[in-house]
């Protein structure tokens, strides 16, 4: 699509820091954006936030409890570094965090996006809770 956007002439750009990745195995693996080690590689001082499959709903419902989800985040302002997720439909559920990265979102803005319940979906919700020391689903450390 990029290709065909130069062609007919217009201005473009390829964004590659928010290209998702995916794993098709069982259990899925799904990331898009900066791993914890490539983030403290390049000096980033980060603030990780972490939710098991296993405490959500939907997840026992369905069967579908092993995995977790992970986000990175600028520990200096809660931006957005990158994801990860480990789990059942991990290929689909990480657009939404292609798209907080695309658009250069902070951990609030993922955080206080209402999910639905019981959803797979909600995991990243409630990663980015944990990361900002908000979440009441997970024993977590508590943001100083």
């Amino acid at each position: 699509e990029i290709a065909a956007e130069v062609i007919a002439g217009h201005k473009v750009a390829l964004d590659l820091r928010a290209m998702p990745a995916a794993i098709f195995t069982d259990p899925e693996i799904a990331v898009v954006g900066m791993s914890e080690a490539a983030a403290t590689a390049a000096g980033r001082k980060v603030t990780v936030g972490k939710f098991p499959f296993a405490a959500l709903g939907r997840a026992m419902a369905v069967n579908e409890t092993e995995g977790f989800f992970k986000v990175i985040l600028d520990a200096s302002d809660n931006q957005l570094l990158g994801v990860g997720i480990v789990g059942a439909e991990a290929s689909d559920l990480i657009s939404e965090s292609a798209l907080a990265l695309e658009m250069s979102a902070f951990g609030e803005d993922v955080a206080w996006t209402v999910h639905p319940h019981p959803t797979l979906s909600e995991g990243i919700m409630e990663a980015f809770k944990v990361a900002l020391g908000e979440c009441v689903h997970v024993l977590a450390k508590k943001k100083v």
